[in-house]
C-alpha cells in the first residue's frame, strides 16, 4: 500500500514580514541623518544679481565651458582654488557668486562650492553667464 502524502498549499509570510519590518526600522533611523547634510542655496534673479554685484563685496568666480575657474579675469588652477577662495573671502566677506557659462559641468560647480564651504564661505549664489 502506498502512503498518502499530504500536500502543502499554504505560504508562510512570517519571514517576509520580518524582513520588511527590519528594513522599515533601518529606513526610519537613517532618514533623519540624510536631512542634516547639504547646503542651503538661494538662486538669485538676473535683476537682483546685477544690483548686488554693484553694491556688495562678493567673490565673483566664473566657471567656463571647459571647466576652468576665472577670478577677476585670471585663470585659477584647480589645485590653488582653495587658497584663492580663502584669500578672497578675507577681502570680500559678503559671500561667493558663481557665474557659470551654459556648458559648464555640474562637477566643476560643485567642486567650487565645496572648496568655498571648506574655506569658510557661508553665502553662495549661482547664476548663469
Amino acid at each position: 500500500m502506498a502512503s498518502q502524502r499530504k500536500t502543502f498549499n499554504e505560504i508562510n509570510i512570517t519571514p517576509l514580514t520580518d524582513i520588511f519590518l527590519v528594513l522599515l526600522i533601518i529606513m526610519m533611523v537613517i532618514a533623519p541623518l540624510l536631512d542634516q547634510q547639504g547646503l542651503n542655496l538661494a538662486v538669485p534673479n538676473m535683476i537682483e544679481v546685477q544690483d548686488e554685484i554693484k553694491d556688495s563685496k562678493l567673490i565673483k568666480v566664473v566657471v567656463t565651458n571647459d571647466d576652468k575657474y576665472m577670478l577677476n579675469d585670471i585663470e585659477i588652477p584647480v589645485n590653488n582654488l582653495s587658497n584663492m577662495v580663502k584669500e578672497e573671502a578675507q577681502q570680500n566677506p559678503d559671500g561667493l557668486l558663481i557665474i557659470t557659462q551654459p556648458d559648464a559641468t555640474h562637477g566643476a560647480v560643485v567642486k567650487l562650492m565645496d572648496e568655498a564651504r571648506n574655506s569658510g564661505v557661508t553665502n553662495i549664489s549661482i547664476t548663469e553667464f
